[in-house]
């Protein structure tokens, strides 16, 4: 009897062991958003983004707007068509969005520079503004910029502040852009119902 007696707290021991390892210590850093739910995006639903913005001549769509605790991450799709030359006041500056494009299918030539021309400050009720990309400014060139060629499969980088703007486009770039919202500056929780598949 006292060896079963042992075995049974050696075996509770090792049970609350396991049971111990299975929790956070909370002096170890905490996740930013705990229990969060993933999110998936199927690649049929991208394409329905696509195919919309080129049937109602669509450039900037807004996919998802997901929680991630302490911060928010937009994610939307871009399609944009032939352009020879810039359009006048498209250089765009956004003040706390960062992006990051991942060029889809097409090619463009998008200039970054350190400063614009002739900024003006982008209306707050502007749709982009609330949704997308939060406040900023606009202007007509990019001062002592450098041009980067985009061709499907590149990825580029937008730090928020850093003036950005397309130059050329080809034929066509449809972009995935992914829009971390440090501050939770735009209007979140958005899913198109009639292209969202659960």
């Amino acid at each position: 009897m006292k060896k079963f007696l042992l075995v049974c707290a050696a075996s509770a021991c090792v049970v609350a062991g396991l049971g111990a390892q299975g929790k956070a210590n909370p002096t170890d850093p905490q996740p930013t958003c705990n229990m969060c739910p993933g999110t998936y995006i199927p690649l049929s639903e991208l394409e329905a983004y696509t195919s919309k913005a080129i049937k109602e001549k669509l450039v900037d769509q807004q996919v998802r707007d997901i929680e991630i605790g302490k911060a928010h991450v937009g994610i939307g799709i871009v399609y944009r068509g032939k352009l020879d030359k810039p359009l006048a006041d498209s250089v765009a500056e956004h003040d706390q969005v960062s992006e990051v494009y991942h060029i889809i299918s097409g090619s463009a030539t998008l200039m970054l520079g350190p400063d614009i021309t002739n900024r003006k400050r982008r209306p707050a009720t502007l749709r982009t503004v609330v949704e997308f990309n939060g406040p900023g400014n606009n202007g007509s060139e990019i001062r002592n910029g450098v041009a980067h060629q985009l061709k499907a499969g590149a990825v580029i980088v937008i730090p928020a502040g850093v003036p950005h703007g397309f130059t050329t486009i080809p034929d066509h770039v449809t972009y995935l852009s992914v829009r971390p919202d440090l501050k939770k500056v735009l209007q979140h929780g958005y899913v198109n119902p009639a292209l969202a598949k659960k």
